[in-house]
């Protein structure tokens, strides 16, 4: 399956694609001769619509088509105006448009039937923007969508909690720890200008404000978080480092996503943008653009590869990108955004691997049945707990 097109399609579902772009996924899908990559796409990355019957292929791509001329009216008509959301929460809406246009699994017919989605009584939830604000004097505030906070060092919008620009340090630090629980997620902008995005079940502590003239520190307790460093020509050279575990990340400016939850063995860095130095033990190894660093803590090694930065990162734009994933690693990260506890009770299912774009905003019970029809996998469900098999 072209990776290109699957990420053309998913710009479009975003509504991040440009006039060019969308030109060329409109020719490709008229193009007869992808007609079964098309299919095959939609079917991946679709949830599945239990009010659907029965469509044809023909009036799925005029569909699919017309909303495609469609955006690329909107596009030259506001050529100023951008398009691409902060968060890709739109993308639910924009993938139950095409499912309601295709999901083919019968092979002899032109008119296909769907495969009926499983009913299932259950008040699972997505995840949703929240986190506790642990302030120096030790008081916890939630933060929650839609509620509005202020401190005596930054404010936050129910989204994202912002801080108050540098000022003058004494010489005492004061430290906050923002946690993520699980079925959470949430941005900060630290006092220097950083942003950081932070993953369900992660937590962060960094200090209020910065001193000049030193190495700016935060520490990733643990969890998962996306940094967008400002540059140390900023502040005077002082350069940015995370901490975490026996790791330490020593940037100048630069984007990079750290890996760490407690429940797994390996730290992964994978750097976006710029260089930075990862430190472990006595070890240094400087990352470049599209290179992941693992450390296995349980042996000490530390390794570097070459991955795909969008399959690691998209997480921070609400979207789940799994690139031949084991269902094992799947289904962690589907437990921790779902809030639930999810079993094999086959275990041999654990390394089935898995290939395809979702999103946050999905519903659990349509992210299941789309790995359910490409994997050939059976769920149930008893409250937050459910069993694969």
């Amino acid at each position: 399956m072209s990776k290109n097109i699957e990420k053309l399609i998913v710009k479009f579902l975003n509504k991040e694609a440009n006039f060019d772009e969308l030109k060329q996924l409109e020719l490709w899908i008229s193009n007869p001769n992808n007609e079964a990559l098309f299919l095959e796409i939609i079917k991946i990355n679709a949830s599945i619509n239990k009010s659907m019957t029965k469509y044809n292929k023909v009036k799925a791509k005029e569909n699919i088509i017309r909303r495609i001329k469609k955006e690329k009216e909107i596009v030259a008509n506001n050529s100023k105006r951008s398009l691409g959301y902060k968060y890709a929460v739109a993308a639910a809406a924009s993938i139950a448009l095409i499912v309601s246009l295709t999901i083919f699994f019968n092979k002899n017919s032109d008119q296909q039937q769907l495969l009926e989605p499983i009913i299932v009584n259950n008040q699972i939830k997505q995840g949703t923007d929240k986190a506790i604000l642990t302030l120096e004097s030790g008081e916890e505030i939630a933060l929650v969508k839609g509620t509005d906070v202020k401190t005596s060092n930054a404010t936050s919008n129910g989204k994202e909690i912002i801080y108050n620009k540098e000022v003058p340090a004494n010489n005492k630090i004061a430290y906050n720890y923002l946690t993520i629980p699980r079925g959470g997620q949430y941005q900060a902008t630290l006092s220097d200008g950083t942003v950081v995005w932070l993953n369900s079940e992660s937590q962060l502590k960094y200090p209020v404000s910065f001193q000049k003239g030193i190495p700016r520190k935060v520490e990733l307790l643990y969890g998962e978080a996306y940094f967008d460093v400002s540059s140390s020509t900023n502040h005077n050279g002082a350069t940015f480092q995370v901490i975490n575990k026996n790791q330490k990340i020593e940037v100048l400016g630069t984007e990079f996503n750290i890996k760490a939850y407690k429940d797994e063995t390996n730290i992964y860095t994978t750097l976006v943008e710029g260089k930075v130095v990862v430190n472990y033990k006595n070890t240094k190894q400087i990352l470049r653009p599209n290179q992941q660093s693992a450390i296995n803590t349980n042996i000490n090694e530390i390794s570097i590869t070459e991955v795909d930065t969008y399959n690691e990162t998209s997480w921070r734009k609400g979207i789940f990108s799994f690139n031949e994933k084991p269902l094992k690693e799947i289904f962690k990260v589907l437990a921790r955004w779902y809030d639930v506890k999810i079993e094999f009770k086959n275990k041999k299912l654990e390394a089935v691997t898995f290939n395809g774009v979702l999103t946050k905003s999905q519903k659990l019970v349509d992210i299941l049945e789309t790995i359910k029809t490409t994997n050939q996998i059976n769920y149930t469900f008893n409250g937050k707990n459910i069993a694969i098999q």
